[in-house]
């Protein structure tokens, strides 16, 4: 302490300030790919604990050594604590490890150079007392943590914001692509260092030329990893929305199918029709005759014809009909018990294209997914709520469902996505169209998907 100023207590202070803005800057970065906001916070304490105690213990390392380490350690305390998506977790650590070691950098580099012109000012010359010297230096470490703080944050905004597929697993290659140019940067860093280095032991100062070589490139390799990330999801959003209209394009050929079914039903009710008449003239021929079995059986094969012919099920539109009879086949072929109590609103504004489209995702899903140890069964109602149409899908399901907090949908459990991937979204945005919206529930070894539209 030197005239009532602690010189080497407001280092520690301001040393341990930037050790919290890290955490925080950790924990701001992985929320949104985290499940839990306890997991992300604890990931940023974890991290700032493990920076501060790497301080305090009189231990030899490098401050590049530390970074790491913290890294490693947030690294390992996601997994522990979250055991789905390491591969994520790992690009989401070598990421914030890359933007930490290289904002710090710039910011030491600045502080530097802004410490040493303001210093050899005519000002600074003429006021050379211990509290001004203290004020100026108090000024420039804010400025260099405030720097740092706006800098990661800028970078992490950016980063999480382009980011779209945030709870998607990744795979390894798009690990190697996003790592490998931190990697590469990290050891220009470490040439470049080495160099300087170099010169000033020979020479007891760095170079001019060294140092602006040095914060321009740390400058350019955090903007090339964060654009990286936002090229790279930008791409991958424009896959998203191909896939998604190439499944479009699927629903409109389904439609397509289903109306040209509808079209054959048609031609053979107009057949049976034309041959009404012969059929109620050989019943009365056969019950004029006293031949009552033989005519019973022919009601029964009669009826037999008509029912394949028209279907069981009857929802007041010949496309939902035969959408609903095909899925009904699909699920007996499985064993599963298809119950229908689904009516079309017939005289709404809604068309029966939207409600193809709900109807296939959904019974897809409910008949792809159905288990359980019990009697595997699968539910479709629908039915009117003041001004809402409503309709529920439901089936018998056994397991646990990963949930996307953005959009508080249950993940698709594939490999990789495909339709069933898009299938909950597509019906989300019908429902949007007519300003409702949908809600996906498990309960009782049963999952429950609803849909509620609004009628005019």
């Amino acid at each position: 302490m030197t005239d009532g100023v602690d010189w080497n207590s407001f280092t520690q202070a301001v040393f341990v300030i930037e050790l919290l803005i890290a955490g925080y800057c950790l924990y701001k970065l992985v929320k949104p790919f985290l499940r839990s906001v306890k997991v992300a916070f604890a990931t940023g304490g974890l991290y700032f604990l493990t920076m501060l105690v790497l301080y305090v213990i009189p231990l030899y390392y490098n401050a590049f050594m530390a970074y790491a380490l913290g890294s490693f350690v947030a690294f390992v305390a996601m997994c522990g604590m979250e055991r789905r998506n390491y591969i994520q977790k790992a690009f989401l650590a070598v990421t914030y490890f890359s933007l930490r070691w290289f904002t710090a950098t710039m910011a030491e580099l600045l502080y530097d150079k802004l410490y040493y012109l303001v210093s050899n000012t005519m000002w600074y010359q003429e006021n050379p007392t211990i509290f001004m010297q203290f004020m100026v230096y108090a000024c420039v470490c804010a400025l260099r943590v405030a720097m740092v703080l706006v800098i990661t944050i800028v970078a992490i905004c950016c980063i999480i914001k382009s980011y779209v597929c945030k709870h998607e697993l990744m795979a390894k290659r798009e690990l190697i692509m996003l790592v490998l140019p931190p990697f590469l940067g990290v050891i220009g860093y470490q040439i470049i260092h080495y160099y300087r280095n170099f010169y000033m032991s020979e020479h007891g100062k760095p170079p001019e030329v060294y140092d602006m070589l040095l914060l321009f490139y740390c400058a350019g390799a955090v903007i090339v990893v964060v654009i990286l990330i936002m090229l790279y999801q930008s791409i991958k959003t424009v896959q998203e929305e191909k896939l998604a209209n190439q499944l479009l394009f699927t629903q409109i050929d389904n439609l397509k199918r289903h109306i040209g079914q509808v079209e054959n039903l048609y031609q053979d009710i107009r057949s049976i029709k034309h041959d009404m008449t012969n059929h109620v003239l050989t019943l009365e021929r056969l019950y004029s005759g006293n031949q009552t079995n033989e005519a019973k059986d022919y009601v029964r094969e009669l009826k037999t014809v008509l029912i394949e012919t028209m279907g069981e099920v009857k929802s007041g539109n010949p496309v939902t009909d035969v959408i609903l009879q095909e899925w009904k086949t699909e699920a007996e072929k499985k064993k599963v018990r298809f119950q229908c109590n689904f009516h079309y609103p017939t005289g709404s504004n809604i068309n029966a294209f939207d409600v193809s489209v709900i109807l296939n995702n959904a019974l897809q899903n409910a008949v792809e997914n159905v288990g359980g140890s019990g009697e595997l069964h699968i539910s479709i109602l629908s039915y009117h709520k003041n001004n809402a149409y409503m309709i529920e899908i439901s089936n018998s399901f056994a397991g646990n469902l990963q949930w996307d907090t953005e959009n508080e949908l249950p993940i698709t459990s594939k490999g990789k996505k495909d339709s069933h991937g898009y299938g909950l979204n597509n019906i989300r945005k019908i429902a949007e169209k007519y300003f409702g919206d949908i809600d996906f529930a498990v309960k009782n070894e049963e999952v429950v998907l609803s849909i509620m539209l609004m009628m005019e």
